[in-house]
């Protein structure tokens, strides 16, 4: 989480991380020096990551805890499987209904569209000044024939901030042309998703 504090982390990411090691553990437990339990156990995995729709971290580690647990109760350790399963249904439900791993900043991704003849660079300084901690500039694109700017812009805004007034203030200087304040997309801005 601090190496992706910048660019920012998926959370199903996170809670993946946290988890993945303990069943790994117990797999490696269960198959021991048994190369075909190994072989098999490879071979399930790989047929369901491969024949299901690829899913967050998260899910994939929930479908190899499963296959841990399947594969506990296969060999006949019913017992622990039992305390298992129970142990990281209990992490994992901690980790979900807890604020470990969420991001303290409040970032969102800002579009806005300008006409050609206004600069861009320095155009909205004073208004990120008031309700923003953090601003960066992340896109210029021209649209309507390049007779406008589509400005993407990541804003970190401060706490109990008015948005309304903020998008007022943007949509003032930029003569009521579109804006969007939204959340950022999980794959523009993370690399460990």
């Amino acid at each position: 989480m601090l190496a992706s504090k910048k660019k920012g982390y998926n959370l199903d990411f996170i809670i993946g991380l946290v988890i993945l090691p303990a069943i790994v553990s117990v797999v490696i437990l269960l198959i021991g020096s048994n190369v075909a339990r190994a072989f098999s156990m490879a071979g399930a995995f790989a047929l369901v990551r491969f024949r299901s729709a690829p899913g967050s971290a998260k899910d994939i580690a929930v479908v190899f805890f499963s296959m841990a647990s399947g594969l506990a109760c296969g060999l006949g350790y019913i017992t622990f499987a039992a305390i298992f399963v129970t142990a990281i249904i209990v992490v994992l439900l901690a980790l979900s209904l807890s604020t470990f791993g969420e991001k303290k900043s409040c970032s969102k991704q800002l579009k806005i569209t300008i006409p050609e003849n206004l600069n861009y660079q320095s155009a909205f300084d004073d208004i990120f000044d008031s309700y923003t901690q953090k601003t960066e500039l992340r896109n210029v694109k021209t649209t309507n024939m390049g007779t406008l700017f589509e400005l993407t812009f990541i804003v970190g805004m401060k706490t109990n901030i008015n948005e309304k007034a903020f998008i007022d203030e943007i949509r003032c200087r930029n003569g009521n042309l579109n804006i969007s304040l939204g959340l950022i997309p999980d794959q523009s801005y993370s690399m460990l998703n």
